[in-house]
């Protein structure tokens, strides 16, 4: 295995996230430790279904023409379960982060159990009730989307609300692929806007509601690239909006948040946290 150690002051480096399955774990664990690196400009490269020698192979060819190419180490962050594969990426001439092995052994020796060592039992169909329960609440997100069938809002496990373009279609099309949460959203719309009180139509969910806000200036420039020169992305109507359904949330207890400089998976977290929907 190279050492990384003699590439500090490189600003490029490519990175490798290697799986024998869809590979998304490993792009989220090895993300979240990219995000703490400032100044460096990462090349990212997706190796999925890496289940064969052959394939195997070919990943660990790839990762040494990086290597030469760049004059540093890749860094390679896998979930790789089968052992062998494991053993031929680690003696590639990249940075090898194993989070399979590095977690897998600790918890075999605290549970006092070995593990199955099966690929896809998180993301695949293995689980049929918790997949099945993710596709349900896409397919309700989608039908409920922008209050098409309030009939189903006696079925949401959370309803958000807020004016068009905050971020409430993404949001909850999140929530339901990631947890299988039902989640429907009802636009604020001008005649909403009109009072503090709540749409009529909202008022015997109220205890499922929680609304999104955000800029005026980020929600002008969202909405200009979809229309712009109109009174809808105009600053000033932004701004009334905004202002409008604040408002609202404030007049009736409303929980939300503001969406301007938060992801849609930090939106999340504090919704399923403030509803103990997770």
């Amino acid at each position: 295995m190279a050492d990384s150690n003699n590439t500090k002051n490189n600003q490029t480096r490519t990175v490798f996230f290697v799986s024998d399955r869809t590979g998304i774990t490993a792009e989220a664990l090895g993300n979240s430790l990219l995000t703490q690196f400032e100044g460096i400009s990462f090349n990212k490269i997706h190796l999925s279904f890496i289940d064969t020698e052959k394939k195997a192979q070919d990943c660990v060819e790839q990762i040494n023409t990086a290597c030469t190419k760049d004059g540093s180490p890749p860094l390679i962050f896998s979930t790789q379960i089968n052992k062998q594969f494991r053993n031929m990426m680690s003696k590639s001439n990249g940075v090898f982060f194993d989070f399979f092995e590095t977690f897998i052994s600790k918890m075999e020796k605290s549970l006092g159990s070995k593990s199955i060592h099966a690929a896809g039992m998180l993301h695949g169909l293995h689980n049929n009730k918790n997949y099945n329960s993710r596709i349900n609440s896409v397919n309700f997100s989608l039908a409920s989307d922008d209050g098409m069938s309030v009939k189903s809002f006696d079925r949401a496990d959370i309803i958000l609300i807020g004016v068009s373009r905050s971020g409430k279609t993404p949001t909850c099309l999140f929530m339901a692929l990631q947890y299988g949460i039902k989640a429907s959203n009802y636009p604020l719309i001008e005649q909403d806007l009109g009072t503090t009180k709540l749409p009529k139509i909202l008022q015997p969910f109220k205890s499922k509601l929680f609304g999104l806000t955000i800029s005026p200036t980020r929600l002008r420039k969202i909405r200009s690239e979809r229309r712009s020169n109109t009174k809808y992305s105009s600053l000033q109507q932004c701004q009334s909006e905004v202002r409008r359904a604040e408002d609202i949330y404030h007049s009736n207890n409303i929980p939300f948040i503001d969406t301007t400089q938060i992801s849609i998976e930090e939106i999340t977290a504090k919704i399923t946290n403030k509803f103990s929907l997770r």
